[in-house]
Order: C-alpha cells, then sequence, then structure tokens
C-alpha cells in the first residue's frame, strides 16, 4: 500500500486564495468553538466598549438566539460595514502586538458569527443623533440601514452554525450548552464587578426565565470583589476566604482564597484571571495547588477567586485563538508569587477553621448514634480460602467493645489470642485509638488500621461488583429530599440520570436548580442526600473527558463509597473491627483507599525491637 502518493496528489494541486467567505468559516471554527464562546466574545466587546450594563438572552442552549445589548459607547453608523470585515479593530493598530489593554483586538468575532450564523447589528454611536443596523447571513452583509436604539450596541445572532451544518452535529444538549454560556458569564461578571449583567433563557418565549442578575458593585477593588464573588459563589466564601493583596517585580496578585476546610471534591471553583481577562493557565493552577498542598489531600481541591496584573509586555495573549491561555515572560516570578503570597495568608490563619464547609467527604454524614449491634452497610458473610472463618463466627460471643479514647480497651472473648492471631494476615483487634485508628495484633507485630480509609475502599468494590452483577440495588426513601444545588450541578447530575439510576441513584427535576432525591444505594445506608448529590456532580465536572464513561462512572462510586464508610471519629466494638479486618482480608486492593492512601501500616515484632534497642 503506498500511503505517499496521496499526499504528493493533495500538496501538487495549484495554490489559490480561499474566497471571504471560506476564510470567514476557518476562523469561526477557530473563535466561535460553542454558543458559549459566541457569547464570551461578544460580552467582551462589551466590555471593552465601556458598557456599565449588559443583557444577554439566549434560546436553544445560544443554538437558536443570542443577543447581547450593551449602553457601551456604540459604533457610528459609518463604520458598521468596516466592523463586519476581518482584522478590522479599533483596540489595536497593528504597529505594538506586545501593549494590548483590551479583552478583544484581533476583530474576528463579528465576521466570524456572520459566516455561521444570521448577525443583526445595531448600534448608536454615543453623541450621535440616529442608531443604524446592519445585517449579516452566511457572510453576505446587506446594506446599512436606519433603526431605532436609544443608546450602546444590540448584537443579535440566530441561528448558529446554520450554515455549517456539520459543526452541529459536536455540540452538546440545549442544558449543557446553556450551562457553558452561564459559566462562561460568571467568569466575566467576576472580572468587572462595576458592570451589571443578567442573563435570561426565552427558548419558551411565553415564559422566559431570568437565568443570572448581577448588580453593579460600588467601593475598592475588594468592596467589588466581595459583593460580586459573595452573589456568585454564595455568601459562605467570602465568610470563609483570605484576602490577598501581595506585589513582587511589578506583578500584583489580588483577590480571595478560601481557607482549606471549605475546600472542593473537583477543581471546579478556582477562577484565575490575568489583567482582568478569564483563563485557565496550566501554571496559575498548578501554582495554586502547590500552595495548598500541606494543608489539603490529593483529593481535595481549594477554592479561589485570583487576579494577576502585570504589565501588558509582560504576558503573551495572543497565543490561543480563543484567549483562553496565556504565557508569561518570567513564569518563575508570577508562579513564586502565587505560592508565597498564598502560604503566608494561609500561615497567617493560624488555627481558623471555617464556619461552613464546602463539599467535604466527612460533612456528607449525618450524626451519628452510637452503635448497638454489628456494621449493616457490608455484609460479613465472606470467608477466604484457606480456613479462615467468616466474619459472623467473631460476631457471635464478643462483648460490645467500649471505652473512652483515652483509655483503650482489650477486646475480649478470645479463648487464646495469640494462637488466633495465627490465621488472620491483619491479626486480631485489640484496641480503637483516637476514635479513628483500629489496633491489631499478628503472629508477629502489630497493625495500624484507618478504619474510615479502609472501609471506604470496601464499600467502593462491593459497589463495583454490584454493578458488574446486575446494577447495585437501591433502597426507597421513605419521605423524597428535596435538593438545592447549583445549576451546573443539577445540569450535570440530569445529564448523567440514567446511568446514575443504574447506579442505585435514582431522582428528578424538581423545578428550578431543585432535584427530588427518591432512591440511593443500599449500600451506603442513610446518608446526607445533598452532600452525596454535590460530591457526584463535582465527579461528573472533573471527569468530563478524561478516560471515557466507565472513568466518570467509577469516579462516581468512589465518591458513592466515601457517604457510605465508617465516619472518622465513630467508635467501634470488638466485633465491628474484627470484621471489618476480616473483609479487608478477602477484598482486593484493600491495602488502598480510593485516593491513593494506605489503609492500614504493619510494624513486625523486629521493627518494635530495634525501636526500643533490643536488635
Amino acid at each position: 500500500m503506498n500511503i505517499v502518493a496521496p499526499y504528493i496528489e493533495r500538496t501538487s494541486r495549484t495554490i489559490r486564495q480561499l474566497d471571504a467567505a471560506a476564510a470567514n468559516r476557518i476562523a469561526a471554527g477557530e473563535v466561535v468553538e460553542r454558543p458559549a464562546s459566541a457569547v464570551k466574545e461578544l460580552v467582551e466587546n462589551a466590555l471593552d466598549a465601556g458598557a456599565t450594563r449588559i443583557d444577554v438572552v439566549y434560546a436553544a442552549g445560544g443554538k437558536g438566539l443570542i443577543r447581547v445589548t450593551d449602553n457601551g459607547h456604540g459604533i457610528p453608523a459609518e463604520q458598521l460595514g468596516l466592523a463586519l470585515s476581518r482584522h478590522a479593530t479599533s483596540k489595536i493598530d497593528g504597529h505594538d502586538l506586545t501593549n494590548i489593554l483590551t479583552f478583544g483586538f484581533r476583530g474576528e468575532a463579528l465576521p466570524s458569527l456572520g459566516a455561521v450564523g444570521t448577525l443583526t447589528l445595531t448600534s448608536r454611536a454615543a453623541g450621535s443623533d440616529a442608531a443604524a443596523v446592519v445585517r449579516v447571513r452566511g457572510g453576505d452583509a446587506a446594506p446599512v440601514r436606519p433603526a431605532a436604539l436609544s443608546e450602546g450596541t444590540v448584537v443579535e445572532l440566530e441561528g448558529l452554525f446554520s450554515a455549517t451544518p456539520a459543526r452541529l452535529k459536536f455540540l452538546r444538549t440545549d442544558r449543557a450548552e446553556a450551562q457553558a454560556i452561564s459559566d462562561v458569564m460568571k467568569r466575566l461578571a467576576m472580572s468587572s464587578p462595576a458592570v451589571a449583567f443578567t442573563l435570561a433563557d426565552v427558548s419558551d418565549r411565553n415564559n422566559p426565565r431570568q437565568v443570572l442578575r448581577y448588580d453593579a458593585q460600588s467601593g475598592d477593588l475588594f468592596d467589588g470583589l466581595r459583593g460580586r464573588l459573595s452573589a456568585i459563589l454564595g455568601p459562605g466564601f467570602v465568610e470563609n476566604a483570605l484576602q490577598i493583596d501581595a506585589e513582587r517585580d511589578g506583578v500584583r496578585l489580588a483577590g480571595f482564597a478560601a481557607l482549606p476546610t471549605f475546600s472542593r471534591g473537583a477543581a471546579v471553583a478556582q477562577y484565575l484571571f490575568v489583567n482582568g481577562r478569564p483563563v485557565r493557565d496550566r501554571l496559575l493552577h498548578g501554582a495554586l495547588r502547590a500552595a495548598y498542598g500541606d494543608v489539603l489531600s490529593r483529593d481535595r481541591h481549594p477554592v479561589a477567586a485570583l487576579f494577576v496584573d502585570c504589565p501588558p509586555e509582560q504576558v503573551d495573549v495572543n497565543v490561543h485563538p480563543a484567549k483562553a491561555e496565556v504565557r508569561f515572560r518570567e513564569s518563575g516570578v508570577v508562579r513564586g508569587l502565587v505560592v508565597s503570597s498564598l502560604k503566608h495568608a494561609l500561615a497567617a490563619a493560624g488555627h481558623r477553621g471555617a464556619t461552613t464547609t464546602g463539599t467535604g467527604m466527612l460533612g456528607a454524614f449525618r450524626p451519628n448514634i452510637e452503635p448497638t449491634g454489628p456494621i449493616q452497610s457490608v455484609g460479613w458473610t465472606s470467608r477466604r480460602p484457606g480456613g479462615v472463618p467468616s466474619a459472623t463466627a467473631l460476631l457471635e460471643n464478643a462483648e460490645m467493645w467500649s471505652a473512652r479514647v483515652e483509655q483503650p480497651v482489650v477486646t475480649e472473648g478470645a479463648q487464646d489470642p495469640e494462637k488466633e492471631a495465627e490465621s488472620f494476615p491483619l491479626g486480631v483487634a485489640r484496641a480503637q485509638i483516637h476514635q479513628n485508628y483500629l489496633v491489631a495484633q499478628t503472629d508477629d507485630g502489630l497493625v495500624i488500621v484507618d478504619q474510615h480509609a479502609a472501609h471506604e475502599r470496601l464499600v467502593y468494590e462491593r459497589l463495583k461488583a454490584e454493578r458488574a452483577r446486575s446494577g447495585v440495588a437501591s433502597q426507597l426513601l421513605l419521605i423524597p429530599e428535596i435538593v438545592e444545588l447549583d445549576s451546573g450541578a443539577c445540569c450535570r447530575l440530569l445529564d448523567a440520570a440514567s446511568d446514575l439510576a443504574e447506579l442505585g441513584l435514582v431522582f428528578e427535576p424538581f423545578g428550578g436548580n431543585a432535584l427530588c432525591l427518591r432512591e440511593t444505594p443500599a449500600i451506603l445506608g442513610e446518608v446526607d442526600g445533598r452532600a452525596l448529590l454535590a460530591d457526584i456532580a463535582d465527579a461528573l465536572e472533573e471527569g468530563t473527558g478524561q478516560g471515557g464513561l466507565a472513568a466518570r462512572i467509577d469516579a462516581v462510586l468512589s465518591r458513592m463509597a466515601c457517604h457510605g464508610s465508617v465516619r472518622s471519629g465513630r467508635r467501634m466494638s470488638g466485633p465491628e473491627m474484627n470484621a471489618l479486618l476480616r473483609e479487608m482480608e478477602a477484598t482486593p486492593l484493600s491495602g488502598q483507599c480510593n485516593h491513593g492512601r494506605p489503609t492500614y501500616v504493619e510494624l513486625k515484632l523486629t521493627d518494635i525491637e530495634r525501636l526500643f534497642g533490643r536488635r
């Protein structure tokens, strides 16, 4: 098979200039990936025009309609046609491409949108007696006509990608695209607290729905930002966040970073800006993670809204068509500033803890009641090959273990502890210390077990086994639980509702941003429904585009397992502790928890003797 000839044939064709329509459609593919990209470009244009109020409406997730209205300085009638041509902009003169002080500067957004849909541009320049309108469809512009408009600019885009129907196949559901628009609006609203924003869904023209409304904030940088962040992220964030304000070598870092106890289960609440521009920058995200490295476990993620300001010549904002990435000339200075300033702020907070928590694992449980019997969330009936007795045998005659943390007590009920321990790789439970760690005696040493981490792995493996067999068994809630979440979490959960139902989690929409939870996995027992759904929503967000559906489902099962595990701080009886050890011995991968941490540490008798100088 000749794989070279087709390449030669293609490249030997005559070189020709693409027409303007084709060039614009190609540019649109780079700049406008989805409806949210169009909203971002148009709102940034409005901000560059000095608008103090921006109203956005959409229909069909932005595929049917996008309309952005602002009260900025507008465009003169004689320049409307020019505004729809490629590389025409009022934001740079073309001589200095390093001194970029605006959001947009390439002059590609309007002609690109006009090439893939029907674009109507209506504007009235400040000081002008009248407004004008121009309409372009599939790249063909109509003559400029007079129009009625009191101030500013209105850009209306209908039938996005109608001129390139193949692109429509790559768009997601209306709900997912609408959520992406909402996320873009939130980030842009954070960057401009002094500007008022509204977002409305007019898919049902008889019943339009307001999605977002942010009033303009007054005061200095931190006052305005505090009010805007409170509206977007909730008052809990501001109450539990540290104010950051540091500078080094001409680079300033400002904003708010949450206390470690206000962490999230995924990196979905990290908002980073460079010279006011929302970015998703690996350098900044890595620096944020490094700053919290000593105070957060690997499965928890900090919450922050941070703004980096630097001279425009020190950062290249032209490395990505959609301007979502940047490149710093002195990246080490920026990273060092982020890491050091956040670490100093966290250290200065001392022992301060959050008054409210993020969606935390341990906070997902209801208050525990002292146990009156063996653990019920996992069936302790397995028997290891080789004659190891089932855990049930250990439960029959053993007395309840109860003791204060300061007085750990040896469990009772064993006839010959030393001989009995020889049969069990993880030994026989002897005590629980600090209501979190189990101490077991083996025939040649001792084992210390993290009760929560160990049980979490056991529940996770049981959930995976149930899913592989016939689906996870569910339990019907006696009283359905109504759960209020943010719109993004609701969107992700509803999109995955059918897959989650196979995992024993059944819910349905309840209007607005509420869900009605009807069934939960039986293996979890009693859990906090809101915390469970919120954690799963984070898992779905974190797993998007990583490893496919199977990986996302495993991430969900891992979160479920955490909610059904023995909580750190719970007192366990002797039978419960031994049952946990036996199940660990019979469960694959039980030596590590779902997050890669060890579930137990073993000390051989020889190691202990070395500690005391006996060897």
